[in-house]
This record gives C-alpha cells, structure tokens and sequence, in this order.
C-alpha cells in the first residue's frame, strides 16, 4: 500500500492535524518536520482530488469531503463549495484525534516554560515529556491498526519541538547527559515542573578541635524529635563538621537540603588536621549555580569559628561523589598520644617501632563499632611507626598505615580483638588519650 492510500484510510476513520498524520511517516522524507510532511500530504492528496473531480469522478469528490471533514483542509472546503458540494459544517471535526490539539499551544507552552527557568541559574536543560495515558495508548492502538512501518512516538516529536523552542527563547543549549534543570512538561495538561539536579561541591575539611561529630548526631533518646535529655534540639552533639560546612553553602545556593558525602570519618575526639579530608557537599534543588567558591570558602570558615576550616572548594559531578564513597583511603597518617600503666623506657619505644612498622594488624570490628558494622576480621597494614618518650608513663605515635585501621584499637588491644597491639608488644596496658589524623591519603577519583 502506498503512503497516499494508507495516510488517505487514516484520515477516512480519524480526523488528524499535520502534525499526527506527518507522525506516521516520520522517516520519510529527511529534513522536513512532521508538520510539513503532513501538509504535503494533505496538499498532494488535495491536488489529486482536484484532478478527479475535474474529470467528473466520484472518487475526487470522496477526497475532498475526508479532507475538509478529517484533514482540517480549508481549501479542500472552498473546492467542495465552489462545486456546489455543500454540507453542514457541523461535520467538521474541529479537534485533532491523537493530540488534541495540543501542537497549536506549544509555543505559548515552550514561553511559559521558559517563565519558570528564571526562577533558577542554569547553563543547559533538558525537556522531558509528560503524557496521559490514554493519549500514549491512543496512539498506539493507532499505529497497530494501520501497520504503521516508519512512524515517530508522540512523546518524541513533543519533546524535539519544544526543546527547540525552548533553546531559542532561553538562549540556552539542551543537555541530554548532565543537564542542569529537566523540565518535565505535559502538552495535553499545560502542566510544568522543574526537576533541579543537584549541584556538588568538593574540597577538604580540617577539623582543628575536639568533641565534634562529623555528621549529624541525632539524639539516641527521642531520634531527633527533642526531649529534655538533649535539652529539646533532638541532636547528641549542638552542631557537627557537617552542619558547619552545609549551612553557608545552603544559603548561597538557596537549595532546598544539602547531603554531606566524606571519604571515611575521624572519632568524635580526634582532630583532622594536615590538608584536610576529602568531602563533597551534595545540593538539593539550587536555584544558584554561579558561585564564588573563594567566598563560599571563606564565608564557612568565618561561620565555623576556628572549629573547621575547608579548603579547594571546586565544582565536581555526581560520578566524583560515587567514587570518592568508594575509595578508601589508601594510606593515613596519625599522631596518637599514648598513656601505660606501669613506666616505659626507651627501649620500649624502639620495640614499639621494630615490632609495628612493616606488620599485617588482623582487627576484629572493635565493640565500640560492632553496634554498626558487620563483625568480621580484617587485615591492615602498618608502613612505618615512630614513638617518642613524653613522660615516665606517655609517649607519642606517629603511625602511618593503611586506611580503615582502629588506632584507638591498636593501642589497648580491644580484650584481644587487634593483635599484635600496643599493650600486648610490651605487656604494659595502654590507652589513647589523645588522636589527630594528619594526613588523608585518597587514590585518585
């Protein structure tokens, strides 16, 4: 069956637009719009008919009334009156069975879409369509009727025109692999939502004292309701290495909540010192994007008040947060300070340093931790230690060694859970009173 025959049936049972006749043979005719092939259409089957009908055959006269009833065809109309063929107009379709319609309103639809990405800084978009379902099945019932070989989803043809349009209007291009804003647009309904993909910050993180948690800490007795025993803010700890960081980036890019990703976590009492640990600020729903992360550093240094202190911040995507989560640490520097029960001597050190530095640490997931994470053995390597004499009873370690190690666990043992450990080398009880991590060594992301 040709294309005039088969787009002729069509027309016959449903009255369609350019637009949704032109759809069904969508790879025909490259370059053209399905508007315009539809026309063509129209207009080669109105020609057609003309020639009949000049040649007194009832077939010209059946093509002109299917398209002035079904193919929104004025000048088939006018033929048809001049002929003296008339009819009640009351049997012209006026709306368009698979769309209906809805290509006429595009353009106001594309211009109010572009109303609502002024609400937001962005340097591309993405246009997603939204339909009802029953204009999908519609269309699809359609196509399965006539054997419809070389047509284009409804879906497709709505999102390529208005994201044109959109373009045009916004002066800004469509992004389809990491667009800033997805506008998800429903032609039938008129309906407009933004979908704000979220905007991700990366730097390095110091925290320079301590008794603050990295996260949030929400308070054990009511779970971050309020109650008296966390004086009603619902929280264990009054703020965090998260919330310190969060709320000035929060408020400069006016997003709705901000997720905070790190590579690993220091203990609530120890100190992140050196260069930093690596983190990205992950921002729900910004409305600003162009930023001065030089600014946004510095305002989050004078809002942490000498507690912690970011640096590098730079724009990243969401495929750095994956592998930065990860990634763990390759290897960590720590300085523990270190108090034995009974005196230790010099030589004590230098076993210390002989016995630890090159060793394989087997760690059973110590109990401080075990509420929290799989009870398993792991084994850590230890590169170098370095031990010095602070007093009769105190030393200083510095440990270099691979991430994920319990130095706290290192020191006392943990009732035999780490082994070989600081207390079981010497046979001297230890305990940490002090831990800073120095230094956070990350493969590369």
């Amino acid at each position: 069956m040709g294309i005039l025959e088969k787009a002729l049936q069509m027309l016959e049972k449903y009255p369609l637009c350019d637009h949704c006749l032109g759809r069904q043979f969508a790879f025909l005719g490259r370059g053209m719009e399905n508007d315009e092939r539809g026309k063509a259409i129209k207009n080669i089957l109105l020609m057609e008919a003309q020639a009949l009908a000049r040649k007194k055959k009832d077939e010209g006269t059946r093509i002109l009334k299917i398209l002035a009833i079904n193919g929104f065809c004025k000048r088939a109309l006018e033929t048809l009156t001049t002929m003296g063929r008339c009819f009640s107009e009351k049997k012209v379709a006026k709306t368009c069975f698979l769309c209906g319609n809805s290509f006429e309103v595009v353009d106001v639809l594309a211009k109010r879409a572009v109303e609502k990405l002024r609400e937001y800084e962005y340097s591309n978009f993405l246009v997603g369509i939204e339909l009802p379902v029953e204009v999908e099945e519609r269309e699809d019932e359609f196509k399965a009727y006539f054997d419809v070989e070389y047509g284009e989803n409804i879906r497709l043809e709505f999102g390529r025109i208005l994201g044109k349009k959109i373009a045009t209007y916004s002066q800004k291009p469509v992004e389809h692999r990491k667009p800033d804003i997805v506008l998800l647009l429903n032609p039938i309904t008129g309906e407009i939502r933004a979908q704000v993909n979220p905007l991700h910050i990366a730097g390095f993180y110091k925290k320079v004292v301590r008794g603050i948690p990295q996260s949030k800490w929400f308070c054990t007795n009511c779970r971050g309701k309020g109650c008296e025993k966390c004086n009603w803010t619902g929280k264990r700890y009054p703020e965090s290495v998260e919330e310190l960081i969060s709320e000035p980036i929060l408020k400069a890019t006016g997003g709705s909540k901000a997720l905070f990703h790190a590579s690993g976590r220091e203990d609530v009492d120890a100190r992140m010192l050196g260069r930093g640990r690596p983190f990205v600020i992950e921002v729900a729903q910004p409305r600003r994007r162009f930023l001065n992360l030089k600014e946004i550093e510095d305002d989050v240094n004078v809002n942490a008040k000498g507690k912690v202190e970011v640096s590098e911040l730079r724009f990243v995507d969401k495929d750095f947060v994956r592998k930065l989560k990860k990634a763990e640490p390759a290897q960590k520097d720590y300085c523990v300070t270190v108090e034995f029960e009974r005196e230790v001597s010099i030589a004590d050190l230098k076993l210390l340093e002989k016995k630890l530095s090159g060793s394989v640490i087997k760690q059973r997931t110590p109990l401080r931790v075990l509420h929290r994470r799989a009870d398993l053995t792991r084994e850590k390597y230890i590169y170098k230690v370095k031990a010095k004499r602070l007093s009769p009873n105190r030393a200083e370690l510095k440990v270099r060694c691979q991430g994920g190690l319990y130095v706290k666990e290192l020191v006392t043992g943990d009732e035999g859970r780490t082994t070989p450990s600081v207390s079981e080398i010497l046979g001297n009880k230890a305990k940490p009173i002090k831990l800073d991590v120095l230094k956070v060594i990350v493969r590369k992301v």
